[in-house]
Protein backbone atom coordinates (compact mmCIF):
# COMPACT_ATOMS: atom_id res chain seq x y z
CA UNK A 1 0.00 0.00 0.00
CA UNK A 2 1.23 3.67 -0.76
CA UNK A 3 0.86 6.25 1.27
CA UNK A 4 -0.04 9.82 -0.75
CA UNK A 5 1.02 13.15 0.14
CA UNK A 6 -0.32 15.77 -2.27
CA UNK A 7 1.72 19.06 -2.42
CA UNK A 8 0.46 20.92 -5.15
CA UNK A 9 2.07 23.97 -6.17
CA UNK A 10 2.45 26.98 -9.09
CA UNK A 11 5.22 27.60 -10.10
CA UNK A 12 6.34 31.42 -11.45
CA UNK A 13 9.90 32.86 -13.05
CA UNK A 14 10.86 36.28 -12.74
CA UNK A 15 13.34 38.05 -14.95
CA UNK A 16 12.36 41.45 -15.10
CA UNK A 17 8.53 40.56 -14.67
CA UNK A 18 6.95 37.34 -12.87
CA UNK A 19 4.32 35.39 -14.87
CA UNK A 20 2.72 32.18 -14.42
CA UNK A 21 4.62 28.76 -15.91
CA UNK A 22 2.57 27.02 -17.93
CA UNK A 23 2.71 23.49 -15.77
CA UNK A 24 1.73 22.44 -12.51
CA UNK A 25 4.13 20.28 -10.28
CA UNK A 26 2.67 17.94 -7.59
CA UNK A 27 4.73 16.47 -5.22
CA UNK A 28 4.45 13.19 -4.21
CA UNK A 29 6.14 11.22 -1.68
CA UNK A 30 6.25 7.72 -2.46
CA UNK A 31 6.52 5.83 0.98
CA UNK A 32 6.87 2.07 0.85
CA UNK A 33 8.44 -0.14 3.12
CA UNK A 34 10.87 1.17 5.27
CA UNK A 35 13.21 -1.14 3.43
CA UNK A 36 13.05 1.04 0.29
CA UNK A 37 14.08 4.68 -0.07
CA UNK A 38 12.08 7.64 -0.67
CA UNK A 39 11.87 8.90 -4.29
CA UNK A 40 10.01 12.09 -5.07
CA UNK A 41 7.61 12.04 -7.55
CA UNK A 42 7.23 14.90 -9.44
CA UNK A 43 3.81 15.18 -11.86
CA UNK A 44 3.60 17.36 -15.57
CA UNK A 45 0.53 18.39 -16.19
CA UNK A 46 0.27 19.16 -19.88
CA UNK A 47 -1.60 22.47 -21.18
CA UNK A 48 -1.55 21.61 -24.50
CA UNK A 49 -4.42 18.80 -24.98
CA UNK A 50 -3.92 16.16 -27.33
CA UNK A 51 -0.44 17.87 -27.96
CA UNK A 52 2.78 15.42 -27.87
CA UNK A 53 5.29 16.44 -25.26
CA UNK A 54 7.93 18.19 -26.21
CA UNK A 55 11.34 18.67 -24.46
CA UNK A 56 15.12 19.90 -24.70
CA UNK A 57 17.76 18.55 -23.16
CA UNK A 58 21.17 19.81 -22.25
CA UNK A 59 24.35 19.00 -20.74
CA UNK A 60 27.71 19.75 -19.61
CA UNK A 61 26.89 23.88 -19.26
CA UNK A 62 27.47 25.95 -16.86
CA UNK A 63 30.72 27.97 -17.80
CA UNK A 64 29.35 31.51 -17.58
CA UNK A 65 28.37 31.86 -21.54
CA UNK A 66 32.05 31.24 -22.67
CA UNK A 67 32.97 27.54 -24.77
CA UNK A 68 29.84 28.22 -27.11
CA UNK A 69 27.49 28.08 -24.09
CA UNK A 70 25.61 31.35 -24.84
CA UNK A 71 25.51 30.22 -28.48
CA UNK A 72 23.96 27.22 -28.15
CA UNK A 73 21.27 28.74 -25.12
CA UNK A 74 20.56 30.73 -27.94
CA UNK A 75 19.67 28.15 -30.24
CA UNK A 76 17.86 26.67 -27.79
CA UNK A 77 15.58 29.60 -27.68
CA UNK A 78 14.96 29.33 -30.97
CA UNK A 79 14.41 25.58 -31.44
CA UNK A 80 11.80 25.93 -28.48
CA UNK A 81 9.79 28.45 -29.82
CA UNK A 82 9.19 26.24 -32.68
CA UNK A 83 8.52 23.42 -30.59
CA UNK A 84 6.63 25.49 -27.79
CA UNK A 85 8.09 22.93 -25.08
CA UNK A 86 7.07 21.64 -21.76
CA UNK A 87 10.19 21.47 -20.24
CA UNK A 88 14.14 21.67 -20.58
CA UNK A 89 16.24 18.30 -18.96
CA UNK A 90 19.64 18.77 -17.86
CA UNK A 91 22.10 15.98 -17.55
CA UNK A 92 24.95 17.66 -15.14
CA UNK A 93 27.50 19.52 -14.44
CA UNK A 94 25.68 22.31 -13.89
CA UNK A 95 28.12 24.46 -12.99
CA UNK A 96 31.98 24.78 -13.51
CA UNK A 97 34.52 23.87 -12.53
CA UNK A 98 33.83 23.24 -9.04
CA UNK A 99 29.92 23.68 -8.64
CA UNK A 100 28.29 26.38 -7.11
CA UNK A 101 30.14 28.12 -2.96
CA UNK A 102 26.39 28.75 -1.95
CA UNK A 103 23.04 29.36 -2.75
CA UNK A 104 24.64 33.26 -3.06
CA UNK A 105 26.98 32.01 -5.51
CA UNK A 106 26.69 34.32 -8.27
CA UNK A 107 27.29 31.91 -11.19
CA UNK A 108 23.78 30.71 -10.74
CA UNK A 109 23.29 33.68 -12.34
CA UNK A 110 26.22 34.30 -14.73
CA UNK A 111 26.00 30.25 -16.10
CA UNK A 112 22.03 29.87 -15.76
CA UNK A 113 19.58 32.88 -15.21
CA UNK A 114 21.54 35.70 -17.21
CA UNK A 115 22.49 32.90 -20.12
CA UNK A 116 18.77 30.88 -20.62
CA UNK A 117 16.90 34.21 -21.22
CA UNK A 118 15.00 33.19 -24.06
CA UNK A 119 11.14 33.74 -23.84
CA UNK A 120 10.81 29.20 -24.79
CA UNK A 121 13.02 28.74 -21.82
CA UNK A 122 11.00 29.57 -19.35
CA UNK A 123 9.62 26.72 -18.02
CA UNK A 124 10.99 24.16 -15.33
CA UNK A 125 14.04 22.75 -15.83
CA UNK A 126 14.66 19.76 -14.17
CA UNK A 127 18.25 18.95 -13.17
CA UNK A 128 20.96 16.38 -11.66
CA UNK A 129 24.20 16.22 -10.31
CA UNK A 130 27.65 15.86 -12.29
CA UNK A 131 30.64 15.50 -10.83
CA UNK A 132 31.41 18.66 -10.87
CA UNK A 133 28.57 19.77 -9.45
CA UNK A 134 29.73 17.38 -6.30
CA UNK A 135 32.81 19.69 -6.07
CA UNK A 136 31.19 22.21 -4.90
CA UNK A 137 28.37 22.74 -2.37
CA UNK A 138 25.87 20.45 -3.15
CA UNK A 139 23.15 21.29 -0.61
CA UNK A 140 22.99 24.57 -2.48
CA UNK A 141 22.41 23.61 -5.83
CA UNK A 142 19.52 21.40 -3.98
CA UNK A 143 18.34 24.26 -1.90
CA UNK A 144 14.82 26.06 -2.60
CA UNK A 145 16.29 29.29 -2.16
CA UNK A 146 17.55 28.91 -5.67
CA UNK A 147 13.84 28.55 -7.25
CA UNK A 148 12.88 31.19 -5.38
CA UNK A 149 15.65 33.24 -6.98
CA UNK A 150 14.66 31.73 -10.73
CA UNK A 151 11.53 29.39 -9.99
CA UNK A 152 12.35 27.15 -12.93
CA UNK A 153 15.13 25.76 -11.05
CA UNK A 154 14.77 22.21 -9.82
CA UNK A 155 17.51 19.65 -8.92
CA UNK A 156 17.26 16.70 -6.71
CA UNK A 157 19.48 13.81 -6.32
CA UNK A 158 17.20 11.37 -7.72
CA UNK A 159 13.56 11.62 -8.31
CA UNK A 160 10.56 10.61 -10.76
CA UNK A 161 8.61 13.02 -13.09
CA UNK A 162 5.45 12.13 -13.94
CA UNK A 163 4.52 13.20 -17.43
CA UNK A 164 1.41 11.44 -18.00
CA UNK A 165 2.34 8.25 -21.41
CA UNK A 166 6.36 9.10 -20.36
CA UNK A 167 7.78 8.66 -16.83
CA UNK A 168 11.39 9.72 -16.38
CA UNK A 169 13.66 8.59 -13.84
CA UNK A 170 16.54 10.73 -12.48
CA UNK A 171 19.25 8.71 -11.04
CA UNK A 172 22.21 10.29 -8.73
CA UNK A 173 25.63 8.62 -10.64
CA UNK A 174 28.90 10.25 -9.34
CA UNK A 175 28.68 8.65 -6.02
CA UNK A 176 28.87 5.14 -8.09
CA UNK A 177 32.33 5.94 -9.35
CA UNK A 178 35.22 4.61 -7.50
CA UNK A 179 37.91 6.69 -8.47
CA UNK A 180 36.09 9.45 -7.34
CA UNK A 181 36.22 8.24 -3.51
CA UNK A 182 39.97 6.01 -3.61
CA UNK A 183 41.66 8.37 -6.25
CA UNK A 184 40.54 12.18 -6.14
CA UNK A 185 43.93 13.70 -7.22
CA UNK A 186 43.42 17.41 -6.13
CA UNK A 187 39.58 17.49 -6.15
CA UNK A 188 37.31 17.94 -3.07
CA UNK A 189 33.64 16.56 -2.91
CA UNK A 190 31.02 16.95 -0.89
CA UNK A 191 29.84 13.66 0.09
CA UNK A 192 27.57 15.09 2.80
CA UNK A 193 23.87 13.25 2.41
CA UNK A 194 25.90 10.36 0.64
CA UNK A 195 27.58 8.52 3.66
CA UNK A 196 27.91 5.61 4.28
CA UNK A 197 28.34 5.14 0.71
CA UNK A 198 27.11 1.52 0.37
CA UNK A 199 23.89 1.80 2.25
CA UNK A 200 23.46 5.19 -0.20
CA UNK A 201 24.00 3.23 -3.03
CA UNK A 202 22.68 -0.07 -2.07
CA UNK A 203 19.24 1.98 -1.43
CA UNK A 204 19.00 4.08 -4.69
CA UNK A 205 19.72 0.73 -6.76
CA UNK A 206 16.50 -0.66 -4.85
CA UNK A 207 14.59 2.30 -4.99
CA UNK A 208 14.94 2.37 -8.95
CA UNK A 209 14.27 -1.03 -9.32
CA UNK A 210 11.09 -0.74 -7.89
CA UNK A 211 9.91 2.28 -9.25
CA UNK A 212 10.33 1.07 -12.93
CA UNK A 213 8.78 -2.00 -11.63
CA UNK A 214 5.81 -0.11 -10.40
CA UNK A 215 5.52 2.80 -13.63
CA UNK A 216 2.23 1.93 -15.93
CA UNK A 217 3.27 4.73 -18.37
CA UNK A 218 3.87 4.15 -21.59
CA UNK A 219 7.58 5.12 -21.89
CA UNK A 220 10.11 4.58 -19.34
CA UNK A 221 13.16 6.91 -19.64
CA UNK A 222 16.13 6.94 -17.09
CA UNK A 223 18.39 9.93 -16.66
CA UNK A 224 21.73 10.64 -15.39
CA UNK A 225 24.75 12.41 -15.78
CA UNK A 226 27.00 9.56 -16.35
CA UNK A 227 27.65 7.22 -19.48
CA UNK A 228 26.55 3.83 -19.48
CA UNK A 229 27.50 3.56 -23.39
CA UNK A 230 29.82 5.86 -25.09
CA UNK A 231 32.40 5.82 -27.39
CA UNK A 232 33.45 9.34 -26.20
CA UNK A 233 36.54 10.63 -23.85
CA UNK A 234 35.40 8.95 -21.03
CA UNK A 235 33.52 5.87 -22.64
CA UNK A 236 31.67 3.19 -20.22
CA UNK A 237 31.05 4.44 -16.79
CA UNK A 238 31.81 0.78 -15.36
CA UNK A 239 30.06 1.18 -12.28
CA UNK A 240 27.20 2.46 -13.59
CA UNK A 241 27.16 -0.11 -16.22
CA UNK A 242 27.35 -3.33 -14.17
CA UNK A 243 24.96 -1.48 -11.57
CA UNK A 244 22.52 0.17 -13.23
CA UNK A 245 22.45 -1.87 -17.32
CA UNK A 246 20.86 -4.80 -15.70
CA UNK A 247 17.89 -2.76 -14.30
CA UNK A 248 17.23 -1.39 -17.27
CA UNK A 249 17.12 -4.20 -19.38
CA UNK A 250 14.98 -6.03 -16.72
CA UNK A 251 12.21 -3.37 -16.57
CA UNK A 252 12.27 -2.53 -20.21
CA UNK A 253 13.59 0.73 -20.17
CA UNK A 254 13.51 2.29 -23.29
CA UNK A 255 16.13 4.82 -23.57
CA UNK A 256 18.92 6.01 -20.67
CA UNK A 257 19.83 9.67 -21.02
CA UNK A 258 23.20 10.98 -20.09
CA UNK A 259 25.80 13.90 -20.18
CA UNK A 260 29.65 13.70 -19.32
CA UNK A 261 31.15 12.99 -22.36
CA UNK A 262 30.98 16.67 -24.21
CA UNK A 263 29.39 15.43 -27.27
CA UNK A 264 26.16 14.44 -28.93
CA UNK A 265 25.41 11.12 -29.06
CA UNK A 266 23.20 7.92 -29.97
CA UNK A 267 24.09 4.11 -29.46
CA UNK A 268 21.53 1.42 -29.87
CA UNK A 269 22.13 -1.63 -27.97
CA UNK A 270 22.09 -4.38 -30.05
CA UNK A 271 21.34 -6.70 -27.18
CA UNK A 272 18.58 -5.07 -25.49
CA UNK A 273 17.30 -2.47 -28.09
CA UNK A 274 17.76 0.48 -25.58
CA UNK A 275 18.67 3.83 -26.48
CA UNK A 276 21.49 5.09 -24.97
CA UNK A 277 21.36 9.41 -25.65
CA UNK A 278 24.41 11.07 -24.63
CA UNK A 279 23.33 15.23 -24.85
CA UNK A 280 26.65 16.78 -23.14
CA UNK A 281 27.80 19.54 -25.70
CA UNK A 282 26.05 22.37 -24.01
CA UNK A 283 29.59 23.97 -23.75
CA UNK A 284 33.02 23.08 -24.07
CA UNK A 285 33.16 19.99 -26.62
CA UNK A 286 36.32 17.78 -26.89
CA UNK A 287 37.30 17.71 -30.54
CA UNK A 288 37.94 14.79 -32.67
CA UNK A 289 38.07 12.20 -29.15
CA UNK A 290 36.16 9.11 -30.08
CA UNK A 291 36.45 5.97 -29.11
CA UNK A 292 36.23 2.43 -31.69
CA UNK A 293 32.67 1.23 -31.74
CA UNK A 294 30.57 -1.14 -33.69
CA UNK A 295 28.91 1.14 -36.58
CA UNK A 296 26.07 -1.18 -36.23
CA UNK A 297 24.99 0.45 -32.70
CA UNK A 298 26.79 4.06 -33.33
CA UNK A 299 23.55 5.88 -35.00
CA UNK A 300 25.71 9.27 -33.96
CA UNK A 301 28.99 10.96 -32.73
CA UNK A 302 29.38 14.28 -32.69
CA UNK A 303 32.39 15.91 -31.52
CA UNK A 304 31.27 19.46 -30.85
CA UNK A 305 28.60 21.36 -28.85
CA UNK A 306 25.03 21.51 -29.04
CA UNK A 307 21.08 20.11 -27.72
CA UNK A 308 19.02 17.41 -28.21
CA UNK A 309 15.05 17.63 -28.06
CA UNK A 310 12.39 14.74 -27.63
CA UNK A 311 9.28 15.09 -28.88
CA UNK A 312 6.80 12.46 -27.62
CA UNK A 313 3.00 10.75 -27.98
CA UNK A 314 1.55 7.54 -26.73
CA UNK A 315 2.61 5.71 -30.29
CA UNK A 316 5.63 7.54 -30.89
CA UNK A 317 8.66 9.18 -29.50
CA UNK A 318 10.89 11.16 -32.04
CA UNK A 319 14.02 12.03 -30.75
CA UNK A 320 16.67 15.22 -32.69
CA UNK A 321 20.16 16.78 -32.07
CA UNK A 322 21.00 20.10 -33.01
CA UNK A 323 24.28 22.17 -33.72
CA UNK A 324 25.23 25.72 -32.46
CA UNK A 325 23.88 26.85 -35.47
CA UNK A 326 20.58 24.83 -35.05
CA UNK A 327 21.17 22.52 -37.85
CA UNK A 328 19.80 19.06 -37.42
CA UNK A 329 22.59 16.34 -36.82
CA UNK A 330 20.82 13.66 -36.40
CA UNK A 331 16.84 12.52 -36.26
CA UNK A 332 15.57 9.17 -34.96
CA UNK A 333 11.82 7.45 -34.56
CA UNK A 334 10.77 5.06 -31.87
CA UNK A 335 7.06 3.63 -32.73
CA UNK A 336 5.46 1.81 -29.82
CA UNK A 337 3.01 -0.18 -31.78
CA UNK A 338 5.24 -0.76 -34.48
CA UNK A 339 7.87 -2.32 -31.78
CA UNK A 340 11.32 -0.98 -33.08
CA UNK A 341 13.39 1.99 -34.19
CA UNK A 342 13.53 3.04 -37.58
CA UNK A 343 16.12 6.39 -39.01
CA UNK A 344 14.44 9.05 -40.86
Amino acid sequence: MFELQVLIKNMAWSLKQRVLLPVMVVLLLLRTSPSIAELQKLKHTPTKADQPLNILVVGDWGRKGTHNQSLVAYQMGEVGEKHNIDFVISTGDNFYDDGLTGVDDPAFYDSFVNIYTAQSLQKIWYNVLGNHDYRGDVEAQLSPILTQKDSRWVCMRSFILDAGIVEFFFVDTTPFRDDYFTDPEDHTYDWSGVLPREAYLSGLLEDVDFALGQSKAKWKIVVGHHTIKSAGHHGNTVEVEQQFLPILKARNVDAYINGHDHCLEHIVDAESGIHFLTSGGGSKAWKGDIKPWDQEELKLYYDGQGFMTLQITESKADIVFYDIYGKVLHTWSLSKKLNHAASI
